[in-house]
């Protein structure tokens, strides 16, 4: 049978792109069809086929881009195929082929935020946001029960498929890189001599917050935490919220380091000496708290969205609202009391190994 894999465009790094090449090393004979692709050299040329946007300008902005995304994926002419993985965090679970019985498995990073949950994502709070909303949203509940196979990567976003689509799903975690970070035992060896040199200024203790610097990944809250916990922090990641960040730190108690755009290697070095991963985000799963976790770190994560169902309170780190000083030096520390092992053995239950036995189950191709 010949099957298709369906994206909504190839960014140059994200967790929903990793969790596309998991399912394009399971299915290699599978085109590869999204909107753009950002990602050159990443996939195999010959297997991509990009839509008509990515000859034009609305490729560089989203936004303006996305008007013409239902229509775009309402109609993909090409080969005849049996069957359909869709990887869907916008509309791509809206896509429709020639051949009418394809059979299609949607997997939903989450229905899109700025739709459903605008109180997720600063980007659905506007009076222009909102009145499309009201329009797409008849339009993308009618889509998606097109489709009867549905999987979410957490209870989170399933409960929130159920409410927004009116569908059920089953829950299939991502994959995280496990094995790999736990096999290697010294990350710092791996990284260049430069994040080398950076790694051996670091304090021996320190909160680590790490991600893409952008307002929802609310990482003033790791530099918080080190505060109200006496430890230096590391923050780690880049983005159009540095100079907020850099501005935060200069009024932290404690000193704050940044490191710009680390490697792998570095954020793993990373996870594997701080004494404690923060994590605020309200995150749909949240791979880095489960990769943190992988490498020995203990971990503080938020009690809403997809962390609150890797990150075990008292086994593995502790769940916090970050409500108050308070309750955030109470998390830090009960998250500190765990024990490593445990930590370890629980980050297994989320590998890459797991992911691809049950995407192979589901989809039976």
């Amino acid at each position: 049978m010949t099957g298709v894999l369906v994206h909504e465009w190839i960014a140059q790094s994200g967790g929903s792109e990793n969790v596309l090449q998991v399912m394009a090393d399971i299915y290699p004979d599978a085109d590869i069809l999204c909107l753009w692709n950002d990602s050159t050299g990443r996939f195999d040329p010959r297997r991509v086929r990009e839509s008509w946007l990515a000859r034009t300008p609305l490729r560089k902005s989203k936004a303006l881009a996305l008007p013409f995304m239902p229509a775009t994926w309402a109609r993909r002419p090409g080969r005849d195929y049996d069957w359909a993985l869709v990887s869907s965090h916008l509309f791509a679970h809206h896509v429709r082929f020639d051949k009418r019985d394809v059979r299609r498995y949607v997997y939903v990073h989450s229905p899109a935020r700025y739709i459903w949950t605008p109180e997720l994502d600063r980007r659905g709070s506007g009076p222009i946001a909102r009145s499309v909303a009201a329009a797409l949203k008849p339009l993308d509940r009618r889509r998606a029960r097109e489709t009867r196979e549905f999987a979410t990567n957490s209870e989170f976003v399933r409960r929130r498929v159920a409410d927004a689509w009116g569908v059920e799903a089953r829950v299939i975690h991502p994959p995280v890189e496990v094995t790999r970070i736990q096999q290697t035992e010294d990350w710092a060896a791996e990284s260049s001599p430069d994040e080398t040199q950076v790694l051996d200024s670091l304090p021996p203790e320190f909160v680590l917050g790490a991600s893409r610097f952008i307002p929802y990944k609310r990482l003033e809250e790791a530099i918080r935490a080190g505060e109200v916990s006496g430890l230096p922090v590391v923050i780690a990641g880049n983005g159009p919220e540095l100079d907020f960040l850099r501005a935060r730190a200069e009024r932290s108690s404690v000193p704050v380091q940044f490191v710009l755009s680390p490697s792998t290697p570095m954020l793993y070095a990373l996870y594997r000496r701080c004494s404690v991963f923060v994590f605020p985000a309200v995150e749909d799963f949240g791979i880095m708290p489960v990769e943190a976790m992988a490498a020995g770190a203990p971990v503080v994560a938020n009690a809403i969205g997809g962390a609150a169902e890797s990150v075990v309170p008292g086994v593995t780190g502790a769940l916090t609202d970050f409500a108050s000083d308070r309750d955030v030096e109470q998390a830090v520390r009960d998250a500190m009391a765990t024990q490593r092992n445990d930590r370890l053995e629980r980050a297994r239950t989320f590998s890459r190994e797991r992911f691809v036995r049950e995407v192979e189950g589901w989809v039976g191709a």
